[in-house]
Formats: structure tokens, C-alpha cells, sequence
């Protein structure tokens, strides 16, 4: 080849160059300008920019500062933190593994660019923390055909216009709140509680690294279910640091060699803690939010808050370390009480129920099957009735309930609504009487399998619990003493009088014993029927039933007199309500839930302001404390003392643990009928609590009163909640005595109101 051929190919190849150059140059900027104006795909407006839109779930927050829990769509359990938030070694651990660059940038890293392309990727991307949150907000995930080219494309231009937008802090904050970590942790906030049970100040260097790690895939280095794979990735990122001056290699040896310690605490609907109580809370504030408009659109329709994504926060009165308390009692006495019904239950041919025939369970069961869900969804898949009843009597692998734990089973689904008959149930609710705010709300036994809330959802039978009311209204109305004596005699109220019909009503006495005369507090602390039916046969029913109302009370009851007994249904929230009044100078709180909402900037939308009312005096209330201090004294609830003779009494029947209280209580044990109710309601001067205890159907229940009474069924849960929180001193739960109202014109002394001239006091009957 001579020397002008050479020349000619040369200036040929330059040619090209320049030309192939000049392409690029000219074509590069096109397609990222095709990009801007939305040829390659959408891109967000301004507006968007500005406020890139997030679903923010809305907090519920314990009064003493803990989030019990949030409301969210599904995928969409986002909790919002500010940079602030975010622990420095947090940040730290980002900037090393996912963008060292980060801070040199403008959204766009040229060198770590080039790498990629130089190497095809194989030392790693070239997306930033900038180009990841606009993936994140405007693209979502990278499509594995042509379209990814234009996606990067898309990328950069939006990572560009987001460093215009955003300073660096925010650009991470964006990104880290809107990450899913999976398992319903949106965003590093919820990552944070439910893998570690951690605020984010409180995370360590190595668990900040495994939250880091999972950004390059949270289901592949996932702690819960991939745990070797995201002890690898963590050490990864810890590597990272100590490469980039973040820690020193001894403390990343040290790191590298510890295990991942999770505190996994998932945030679904049934998980966590207070689950009856917040989803009280969600149908609280869902009513409060249909009728609170915020204002009008363009189209004159009105606008609502969303409780799933405006990032509202519910500031709730429950305290969260009450609130662990009632849940511990809960199961801590409702193991022990199952575990004793199922062993009275081995020889009983109809179990769980009693005194039904066969047929009478079989109707039990075919009911529970024809309200089924499984029933529902096959009738809505068009199945006929013999397919659908058929189908119960197949087994099938499924997970049920138990107090050790969910059982991997093989059972038909008729024998599993028999197995779940046979679980006893419990409410508790503890409120104080002075604000009306709800402390503590156990709404059951276990919330995923077991829906029925029994604090406010249904009433049951209250069995002697009723009784301190139709004792407060004859203190009230008659100005009795807790000392003036009643006849024990046996009392008939004949048909047509306080509401008795069909027959004459004559009430008996458990003990049997109708001899002599007791005082007032005797007849509350034995609980004697026909005390208290003296007592109703002197005030009448109606006006019995109008201080109920006045004290809250809105569940129906019947003007009759046997009422005195306590043969109605009321709802435990009511009871508590009621009976807090007493601790309340006699002056009625309306218990309530929500103290306060805000939205996600704090501004207060809603601020409870309690309702009150005056009810009975407050010298009445007091002597109605005093009645009740007699149960716990020498009555049904002397099982709460120390100072007891008969060991057996004194302590919880199902454990033999004695509970040794000392302190001022006021409180009523309540047995109903073949003690298929138990409940206890239990006053100290700045809380009230009450708890019930029964079955789901009403035969589901203890053979004898020795397990199946108030005192061995719900008191234990009083006695284990209330011994917690005495514990804790920092929650000043009270343990003095009742304030006693000043120149109380009542003698409660009985030896002195013996010396008393008392003749035109005398009970008339």
C-alpha cells in the first residue's frame, strides 16, 4: 500500500469519527430532550416534582408517646420521618454502599457512568440515590427489553430535575421513606419497628446495615425469611463503610461477626398489640372523618380526610404499658382457666356444651356453618347446599388457635367450629373516672381468630354486678347507712307489681339462709338476692333504670324487678363507664378513646373534650364505694386480701398464687346463671377496671361455681393486670384510700350506728 492509499484511509477513518461524534453529540441531547417533552413515556409535571404524591398511613399513638399501630392500604404502611429521624451511621451506611458520590453529583454520576459502560455493569450500576427515587416515584420497576434504554433516559432527566428541586437531605429522606422493605414495612420508618421493634434513633450500626443491604433487593437479603443471605449483605455494607472511612476495620471486624438479632413485630390489622382497641380507633375515626368534611371541590362535591393515606395521627388515651399489662393478664390466667375447663370437659358427652341434648348441639353447629364465611363464598361461587354442608365434612390442612401457639392441623371444617366452641372468651376495659379516658382494651383472646370484640361489640348477662346500682339509688333516694340492717327473710312480689308477670316472683339465696337481719354492706358483700330485692321492692325498677341511664347505660333494660339480680345484657364498656362514677364524686365521664387527631404537618383537626354530668350526690357515691369495699373486704372479692384464713379463698383458684392486696378496693364479683357469665369490677381511686369471662355460646361453661364463679374466672385477671401496674410506679396508679367527702352526714361506723336511736329508720317490708 503506497503512501497516498495510507493517507486516504486515514483521513477516511477520521471522516468517521467525526462524523460518528458529531451523531452522538447532536442525537444523545435529542433523545434526552425527546425524554423531557415525554416521547419516551410520561414524565411528572412540576406539580408532581413538588409534591410527589405518597400514601401515608395514618399513626396511632399511645398516650404515653408509643405508635400501637398504623392504618394503611395494603402495601402502603408508610410512616413519614424527617431527616432529623435519621441515625448518622444510617445515612453513613446509604452513602457508602447505594452512592459515595452523592453529595458531588447532580443527580447524574459521570464516573460511575462510564464504569458501568466500560465494564457492561459487571462492577456494578450507575444509578444514583437521586436516579433510584425517581424510579421509585415516576417509573417504577426497569423493564428488561428496548424499553430499558428509554427508562435510564427517563432517569436521568427526572434525577436532574429532582436535585433542582430538593436539597441532598431530602432527596434521601424521599427515598428512604419510600422504599418497601416488604412484609408491609413502607419506608425505613416502618422497616425499622417491625424487623427491630425500634424507633430509628435506636438502631444500631449492624441492624442499620441489614436495613441498608435489603435496598438492593428486599425479598432476596429479607432477615425474616432469607437470613444468611442478609447476614451477607450486611456485611457487605459494613465493608463499605469501613472503605469509605465510616468505621475503622477493627470495628468492622467486630460487626461482621455478630449475629442478626430481629424483634420481628408485624404491623397487620390482627398483629401487635391493642388490636380490638385500634380497630375501635379506625371505626372511630372513619365516622368522625364522614362527618367532618374538609370543604368543597371545583365540582362542589364535598372532600374527605383518608384515613389510609393522609398520614393522619391519633393521638389514643390508651397507655401502652397498661395496655401490655391487661394483654399479659389476659393470657397469663386465660392458659391456666382453659387448660382446667378442657380437663372438666374430657367425660362430657355433649362437650364443650352442658345441658343440651344432642340435637340441641348439632343445631349449634349447623347454625355456626349456615353464618360461615366458607358458606358464603362457596354460595357465591354458585355451589349448591348439599356441595356446600358436604364440603364440612372433608378434611383439609388448616391452622388453628391454641394458647401455645397456631396449631398446622388436618381437621374438617365442622370439627374446627366445634374445637373453637370450646374456648372461654374475655373482655377487659380500664378507665380512669376522673377523665374518662380508656386506659387498657382487651377485646379478646386472640384477635386473628377470634373477630367479637367483648368490651363493646355485645352485652352479656351481668349477673351481681348489677346490684351496687339498685344499692346506690336506695343510698340516694333513702339515705341509707351501710350499716342499716335488712331482714334476710325470703320476699314474694306478686304478678302486677314492678313489672313481675306469669307469676308471683319470690328470689331465693345461694346459701340457703333466710334467718335474722344483715346491714347493707353484709347483704352487698354476700351478695344475698333478697336483699336486694327488698331494696328494689322499696325504689322500684324505673327508677333504678334512670340512674343506670343517667350513668351511661344505653344497653335495654327491662322494668321489671328482677333486674335487682341483674338478669339483663349489658356491654362491658357501659359497666365500666357506670361504675367509674362512683370513684368520680358521683359525677358521670363518658369513657372515650381519641384525645386528639392531626394531620401530617400537626395541625390539630379534632380535640375531645370529655362529656360530664352530675348523678348522684357525692356523699352517695361515696357510701356506695364504702358498700363495695365490703365485697373485697369479707365478700366474694376477699380473694384480692392477705389477711385471710382460708388459704383457698384468698388466692387465684386456678394457680394458687395468692395476690396479697392491702390497699383500698372497691369492687363486685358477678355469677350468672349455671355460671355461664363471670365478671368482676374493681374500683382503686384513679382507675376502674372490669373484666368478663365466658363462653361463646352460654352452655359452653364450668360445671360448678368453684371454677365457674366472678371470683375464679375474671377476678384473677383484675388481680394479675392491677398487680403489674402497681408495680410500675411510674404509671401512679393509686393505692390510698377513697377521698371521704367532708361532714358526711351517714354514720358508716356500724358499732356506733348501733347506739343510735334508729326507730323511724326501721326497713319497712
Amino acid at each position: 500500500m503506497n503512501k497516498g492509499q495510507v493517507n486516504s484511509n486515514k483521513r477516511k477513518y477520521v471522516k468517521c469519527f467525526w462524523i460518528s461524534f458529531s451523531i452522538v453529540v447532536i442525537i444523545i441531547p435529542f433523545l434526552f430532550l425527546l425524554a423531557s417533552w415525554g416521547v419516551l413515556g410520561e414524565m411528572p409535571t412540576f406539580e408532581d416534582l413538588e409534591n410527589p404524591r405518597n400514601d401515608l398511613a395514618s399513626q396511632i399513638i399511645s398516650s404515653d408517646g408509643i405508635q400501637l399501630g398504623t392504618i394503611f392500604q395494603p402495601n402502603e404502611n408508610r410512616t413519614p420521618i424527617k431527616y432529623d429521624d435519621l441515625p448518622k451511621h444510617l445515612v453513613d451506611a446509604l452513602i457508602a454502599t447505594e452512592d459515595v458520590r452523592f453529595y458531588e453529583h447532580s443527580g447524574v454520576d459521570p464516573r460511575g457512568t462510564f464504569r458501568a459502560f466500560a465494564s457492561l455493569g459487571r462492577k456494578g450500576g450507575a444509578s444514583t440515590i437521586t436516579q433510584q427515587l425517581a424510579r421509585l416515584l415516576f417509573i417504577g420497576l426497569r423493564s428488561k427489553n428496548i424499553d430499558k434504554y428509554t427508562q435510564k433516559i427517563r432517569e436521568w432527566v427526572i434525577a436532574a430535575r429532582l436535585e433542582r428541586q430538593y436539597t441532598k437531605d431530602e432527596i434521601v429522606v424521599m427515598y428512604l421513606n419510600k422504599y418497601d422493605f416488604a412484609r408491609q414495612a413502607i419506608g425505613i420508618g416502618s422497616a425499622s419497628r417491625i424487623y427491630f421493634n425500634k424507633e430509628l434513633k435506636d438502631l444500631k450500626i449492624e441492624e442499620a446495615a441489614v436495613l441498608i443491604g435489603m435496598l438492593k433487593s428486599a425479598t432476596l437479603y429479607n432477615p425474616k425469611s432469607r437470613l444468611k443471605n442478609a447476614i451477607n449483605r450486611r456485611n457487605t455494607v459494613i465493608s463499605q463503610m469501613a472503605k469509605y472511612g465510616y468505621l475503622t476495620n477493627k470495628e468492622k471486624d467486630s460487626l461482621q461477626k455478630l449475629s442478626i438479632e430481629l424483634d420481628y413485630k408485624p404491623e397487620g390489622y390482627a398483629d401487635g398489640r391493642a388490636t380490638y382497641f385500634r380497630r375501635e380507633v379506625k371505626q372511630f375515626v372513619q365516622k368522625w372523618i364522614k362527618d367532618n368534611p374538609i370543604n368543597k371541590n371545583e365540582d362542589g362535591q364535598l372532600e374527605f380526610h383518608n384515613i389510609y393515606k393522609d398520614g393522619l395521627k391519633i393521638y389514643v388515651t390508651v397507655d401502652s404499658r397498661m395496655q401490655k399489662y391487661a394483654e399479659q393478664a389476659v393470657k397469663e390466667h386465660m392458659t391456666n382457666l382453659q387448660k382446667e375447663f378442657d380437663k372438666q370437659e374430657r367425660f362430657n358427652t355433649t362437650s364443650p356444651f352442658r345441658g343440651l341434648s344432642i340435637d340441641q348441639k348439632n343445631e349449634i353447629i349447623n347454625k355456626a356453618i349456615r353464618g360461615s364465611v366458607r358458606r358464603k363464598i362457596m354460595k357465591e361461587n354458585g355451589k349448591s347446599e348439599d356441595e356446600i354442608l358436604d364440603s364440612f365434612d372433608v378434611k383439609t390442612k388448616m391452622k388453628v388457635f391454641s394458647w401455645n401457639g397456631v396449631i398446622d392441623t388436618i381437621m374438617t371444617p365442622r370439627d374446627s367450629i366445634l374445637y373453637y366452641k370450646r374456648f372461654l372468651h374475655t373482655g377487659l376495659m380500664s378507665m380512669n373516672p376522673q377523665t374518662g379516658e380508656v386506659k387498657a382494651w382487651v377485646g379478646g383472646i386472640d384477635n386473628k381468630h377470634f373477630k367479637y370484640d367483648h368490651v363493646d361489640q355485645g352485652a352479656r348477662q351481668v349477673g351481681s354486678t348489677f346490684k351496687p346500682f339498685v344499692y346506690a339509688t336506695a343510698v340516694d333516694q333513702l339515705k341509707y347507712s351501710p350499716c342499716y340492717k335488712v331482714p334476710r327473710a325470703k320476699i314474694t312480689i306478686p304478678i302486677g307489681r314492678h313489672g313481675v308477670s306469669g307469676k308471683d316472683w319470690t328470689p331465693t339465696n345461694t346459701d340457703g339462709n333466710y334467718v335474722g337481719s344483715v346491714t347493707l354492706k353484709n347483704g352487698l358483700a354476700k351478695s344475698i338476692n333478697t336483699v336486694s330485692a327488698r331494696l328494689m321492692d322499696r325504689i322500684g325498677p324505673e327508677t333504678v333504670i334512670n340512674l343506670t341511664n343517667k350513668l351511661g347505660i344505653q344497653s335495654e333494660i327491662n322494668p321489671v324487678a328482677s333486674i335487682a339480680l341483674g338478669t339483663e345484657n349489658i356491654k362491658l364498656s357501659e359497666m365500666v363507664g357506670a361504675y367509674s362514677a362512683f370513684a368520680n364524686e358521683g359525677i358521670y365521664v363518658k369513657p372515650f378513646i381519641v384525645s386528639h387527631i392531626k394531620d401530617k404537618n400537626g395541625t390539630i383537626l379534632y380535640d375531645n373534650f370529655p362529656e360530664r354530668r352530675d348523678v348522684i350526690s357525692k356523699e352517695s357515691a361515696y357510701i356506695t364505694l364504702n358498700l363495695m369495699e365490703g365485697v373485697t373486704q369479707t365478700g366474694s372479692g376477699r380473694g384480692l386480701r392477705t389477711d385471710a384464713s382460708d388459704q383457698y379463698l384468698y388466692k387465684n383458684v386456678i394457680t394458687g398464687h395468692p395476690y396479697k392486696f392491702d390497699n383500698p378496693i372497691a369492687g363486685k364479683t358477678g355469677t350468672t346463671q349455671n355460671n355461664s357469665d363471670g365478671w368482676f369490677m374493681g374500683i382503686v381511686p384513679n382507675l376502674c377496671t372490669g373484666v368478663w369471662v365466658g363462653g361463646d355460646n352460654r352452655s359452653t361453661h364450668f360445671e360448678s361455681i368453684t371454677y365457674g364463679s366472678g371470683a375464679s374466672m375474671a377476678l384473677p385477671i383484675w388481680a394479675l393486670y392491677m398487680k403489674k401496674c402497681y408495680a410500675d410506679t411510674s404509671l401512679r396508679i393509686s393505692n390510698s384510700e377513697f377521698e371521704k367527702p367532708v361532714n358526711l352526714s351517714v354514720e358508716l361506723d356500724c358499732e356506733t350506728y348501733e347506739t343510735i336511736d334508729k326507730s323511724q329508720d326501721e326497713f319497712q317490708f
